[in-house]
């Protein structure tokens, strides 16, 4: 069974909805003729089946690949809620970081791992409820070398005297404990947070030096993507005198064969004038 779409924050395309159960695609398979299925669904449809739902054409579990990338990538990126949000988790995240958010979400249901403990709870209430379940397993029966009386109350405290036994309160032991066990963790977390304090620091200050870095070379880069285009602009306006250089030449270049043409034309007028005349002077009266 696919993602119930109810849980996502937007529409989602029909392209990643499986076509056997109508929700979002779950460990997507795909066949031949491209139709895309959740693996559970397609593996139940072709135990009694052997067409695609879709069209009918032969499908078998050996002819499924997985999904095309990019509809990989686009089902990776849809954003929706954590399956507990109605338990009270307000986180939205990716399809691709789902999985490992819901392993660790702290408001899933989990049991006691003690096998004789059928308590369930959400996560962020396992580590108190096992730290008394485990607490009132010490063995508070079995004597200790100090020969002391252990309180059977299952909290583990060793009673000196009867008047401790009197005054002794297992919930307030249990809870002292439990303060102690939360300032060690609360210390501890604080190194951790100071540790990665002092890293995102040292990270920041690489990252500004990288950025002063970058920014030289994008001034850089600016400088020349300047120099290159006055360059270009230089260049066009040298194309264009030289465009018009050449029109002017080519104008003048046609006068002046304009002018040969008409010499030409004027010297075989003359030439044939004095041909005329010179045979007119040969001619002898009768």
């Amino acid at each position: 069974m696919g993602v119930d779409t109810d849980r996502f924050v937007s529409q989602v395309n029909d392209g990643l909805l499986c076509s056997i159960c109508r929700d979002v695609l779950e460990e997507p398979l795909q066949a031949p003729c491209e139709h895309a299925f959740c693996r559970a669904c397609i593996q139940g449809w072709l135990v009694n089946e052997c067409t695609c739902p879709e069209d009918r054409q032969p499908l078998f579990l050996s002819d499924l690949r997985p999904l095309f990338r990019y509809m990989r990538n686009d089902l990776d990126r849809l954003q929706l809620h954590c399956q507990y949000f109605t338990e009270g988790c307000l986180t939205v995240c990716t399809m691709e970081s789902l999985r490992s958010h819901e392993t660790a979400c702290d408001h899933a249901t989990v049991t006691c791992p003690f096998e004789d403990c059928a308590l369930s709870m959400t996560r962020r209430e396992l580590e108190e409820h096992v730290l008394l379940c485990h607490t009132s397993r010490m063995t508070s029966h079995a004597p200790t070398p100090s020969g002391l009386r252990v309180c059977p109350g299952g909290c583990g405290l060793e009673l000196t005297s009867e008047n401790d036994a009197r005054e002794h309160s297992c919930i307030a032991e249990l809870r002292t404990t439990v303060e102690v066990l939360r300032a060690e963790m609360t210390c501890r977390m604080e190194d951790q947070r100071r540790n990665l304090e002092a890293r995102l620091d040292a990270q920041r200050g690489h990252m500004v030096q990288r950025e002063a870095v970058l920014q030289g070379q994008i001034e850089s880069l600016k400088t020349e993507v300047k120099r290159l285009s006055d360059r270009l602009k230089s260049l066009l306006d040298a194309e264009v005198d030289r465009r018009r250089e050449l029109d002017r030449m080519t104008s003048e270049r046609a006068e002046i064969l304009a002018m040969l043409a008409e010499i030409q034309r004027l010297q075989k007028e003359e030439q044939g004038c004095q041909h005329c005349s010179g045979g007119k002077s040969k001619v002898t009266p009768v």
